[in-house]
């Protein structure tokens, strides 16, 4: 990379996070994670000498600090509390983390002159393909910071560009996501409880989801992004449970223990997703589902 490039990334501890850190060090990004005080770094292993890590406290103060010492030329933002199904007691900690430090975050950026935002939504903010309708509290919690991020873009020199997401998959995903579930059915040979199987699913591969962020990085960098963008970065290939399932039986070579029919459909279950949003430019899923799958049916 010519006249190395600084970037700071939050939520570089999760599953998209990690292999994005992992990417930006191999690209030669001097990178800079910020955590909590109770993160769990094992993700990272491989990288952890390699990223500058500082610690929130939970303050604006020392998001400003922070900010202010690296200069970064891009931050990303992953971090979030993701839950499908919300208890009362789920409501401190997602307000704290989607709304809370979100907004803590940008505003630290403005204070320290720092104005290029990668932010991170969910295509669970349209359930029925409505422009907005939140398929659960989370998604309603992504909606909220972005109308946040309007009024920081109107009244300051921030861009922001939203990557929205749909289903992500690949290796070393401990979250209990359907390839993961699959995973694990082949492994133990326990019987899987499903639904009917009818819904669609938009499943994208790792190794996309880290390019899109790649590709968003250049917009910034090149000055082309728009002051208040977002883009959907869907497989453009959305297939029914029944055939992500199909397609995983034929890779690992035998049929899973399934019982199709034994689980309700959630609420508000996402039948078909939402493929409305404007793909982001300069980039595609080159991963199918098969290929996805044969690259982690059988890592240990």
């Amino acid at each position: 990379m010519k006249n190395k490039k600084t970037i700071i990334v939050t939520g570089a501890t999760g599953f998209i996070g990690s292999h994005l850190t992992n990417q930006l060090v191999s690209a030669g990004w001097n990178t800079h994670i910020i955590i909590r005080p109770n993160s769990n770094t094992s993700l990272l292993k491989d990288v952890l000498t390699k990223v500058t890590i500082h610690v929130h406290d939970g303050t604006t103060e020392n998001l400003i600090e922070i900010m202010s010492k690296t200069k970064p030329d891009v931050v990303i933002h992953l971090a979030s509390l993701f839950l499908a199904n919300h208890s009362p007691h789920d409501i401190d900690p997602m307000i704290k983390s989607n709304i809370l430090y979100s907004t803590q975050l940008v505003e630290a950026m403005v204070k320290s002159n720092i104005y290029h935002l990668i932010n991170t939504g969910t295509s669970w903010q349209h359930f029925n393909n409505q422009p907005y309708n939140p398929v659960c509290l989370y998604a309603a919690t992504k909606e909220a910071f972005n109308a946040i991020l309007t009024y920081y873009t109107e009244v300051t020199s921030l861009n922001v560009t939203t990557l929205k997401l749909f289903d992500t998959y690949g290796p070393n995903d401990s979250r209990s996501k359907l390839i993961s579930l699959l995973q694990k059915t082949m492994k133990e040979e326990k019987q899987l409880a499903m639904s009917n199987g009818e819904q669609l699913i938009d499943l994208v591969y790792i190794d996309d989801v880290v390019n899109a962020y790649m590709v968003t990085i250049d917009r910034h960098l090149d000055g082309i992004c728009a002051k208040k963008e977002e883009f959907a970065i869907s497989s453009n290939n959305p297939m029914s449970l029944r055939e992500i399932v199909k397609i995983y039986e034929k890779v690992i070579g035998k049929s899973l223990p399934i019982e199709w029919g034994k689980r309700p459909y959630r609420i508000r279950e996402v039948m078909v997703p939402w493929n409305q949003g404007i793909i982001l430019p300069n980039w595609y899923p080159k991963f199918d589902l098969e290929t996805g799958i044969k690259k982690i049916a059988f890592e240990h």
